[in-house]
């Protein structure tokens, strides 16, 4: 089978070979690395947030201790000491199973499991399942062959009829294709076109069943890369990267927030204020990384201000998502944050294998999670003129709604607690309790 280079491919050898061993550098530390280092960041936030709430609560403890030394009186209930001679198993478990820190453990071990079945389960077998393709072929013969390419076993393809060359091309520019074979109805040598810009493993897919079934007729194609990726994204993954590192710079901020503060903010006004707060940080945000993969890296060149905007939206989806599972949850949002972005999220975005080729559960996801939106989005504008964009911006769009309705109301209706240990209303005014209780939120 023959192969023609697409009309960007000349020159693309070199970059290739320059920053080969870089590029595999950074794809292991984006994949394996960030994402553990960003759950111990996470957990050392949620270890902080403990250790503070334990000591405000021993500060009011000796407060009602000095009140009641003064009225010569003393507490009903004592704090048993810590048991001694116990041996090691037993003080092992007095340490660990009281309050929070087993449930934490489990909590982390499960995670921990959950980021190796999603990201193995997703990459371990990548089969194609009806990746869109076009067929350009004579009318009489059109019906029987795309009926023959979608009967294939497993479904590998989901052909169209299309009537001219040019209808075919235009499809393939949208992206709303993945490839466009030419039937030359006077030759054993047909034409297919692919779009490298989309994903390589897709592209390649479709080179690969298309030889297998050519094979099987005794005839040929020739292969052209009608919509290459640019010179300096290798396997176009760098919009994938990009897009990761705009979530988690998203998420972190946010939970960062939440921990120099309180998960709750102390009033709906507060709330509103954090909410904007996030908005110059999103747009520095994704102006940074459109910048860094632009101008100084080269990878994604052109369309600086169209990435940017897009860089924050999707900044600005995380962080409004996250302060939403903080304000419901508390320190457990965390770890819904690391689920939704991280385990379910990255596997399922289409980096290095898009939709089609994921197993069911991944490839149904995809397009509904920020992840695989913004990414799609991504190569929209890179690669396919921003054409059928829409809807990834809408999903992206429709979680900031949701979660910033979601961070006010629960602000405004769940109960929080100041500084002195005093619950409060939803208006900010204070009810009377006993002294000495834990303090859980402070006034933000």
């Amino acid at each position: 089978m023959n192969k023609t280079p697409g009309p960007r491919s000349e020159g693309g050898s070199a970059p290739a070979t320059r920053h080969g061993l870089l590029g595999k550098l950074f794809r292991a530390f984006m994949r394996w690395t960030l994402p553990v280092a960003v759950l111990l960041i996470q957990l050392d936030l949620v270890g902080r947030a403990t250790r503070a709430r334990r000591r405000s609560g021993a500060v009011t403890g000796a407060r009602w201790d000095a009140t009641n030394e003064a009225s010569n009186t003393r507490p009903a209930v004592a704090q048993a000491a810590p048991a001694t001679g116990q041996g090691f198993l037993g003080e092992l478990w007095d340490a660990v199973a009281p309050g929070r820190t087993f449930v934490l453990v489990i909590a982390v071990l499960l995670i921990e499991l959950g980021f190796v079945f999603s990201y193995v389960g997703a990459f371990h077998h990548p089969t194609p399942h009806e990746v869109p393709i076009a067929l350009v072929a004579p009318a009489q013969i059109s019906g029987r062959l795309v009926g023959e390419l979608n009967a294939l076993h497993g479904h590998p393809l989901h052909a169209t009829p299309v009537r001219t060359i040019t209808g075919g091309r235009k499809l393939l520019r949208h992206g709303s294709t993945s490839g466009v074979l030419i039937v030359n109805p006077v030759g054993k040598t047909d034409a297919l076109l692919v779009a490298g810009g989309g994903g390589a493993a897709t592209a390649t897919t479709v080179e690969d069943v298309i030889a297998q079934v050519e094979a099987a007729q005794h005839r040929s194609a020739t292969i052209t890369d009608a919509v290459p990726a640019q010179p300096g994204d290798a396997r176009s993954l760098s919009g994938f990267y990009l897009v990761i590192g705009w979530l988690v710079g998203g998420y972190l901020v946010a939970a960062m927030l939440s921990i120099a503060t309180r998960a709750r903010p102390a009033t709906t006004r507060r709330a509103i204020i954090r909410l904007t707060v996030l908005v110059p940080y999103a747009i520095l945000s994704g102006l940074g990384g459109a910048i860094v993969v632009g101008p100084v890296l080269g990878a994604l060149t052109g369309h600086l201000l169209a990435i940017a905007a897009l860089g924050a939206l999707i900044v600005y989806c995380a962080a409004t998502v996250t302060m939403a599972f903080q304000v419901f949850l508390g320190t457990i949002g965390v770890g819904l944050t690391l689920i939704l972005f991280v385990i379910l999220g990255n596997p399922s975005a289409g980096g290095a294998y898009q939709a089609p080729l994921l197993p069911g559960f991944w490839r149904a996801i995809s397009p509904a999670l920020p992840n695989g939106a913004g990414v799609e989005a991504l190569r929209r504008i890179v690669y396919f003129g921003s054409y059928n964009i829409t809807g990834n911006l809408l999903i992206l769009s429709a979680y900031i709604v949701v979660a910033a309705t979601v961070a006010l109301i629960g602000t405004a209706l769940l109960p929080r607690r100041t500084n002195a240990g005093t619950p409060t209303e939803p208006d900010g005014s204070a009810e009377t309790v006993k002294p000495g209780l834990a303090q859980t939120e402070a006034v933000v």
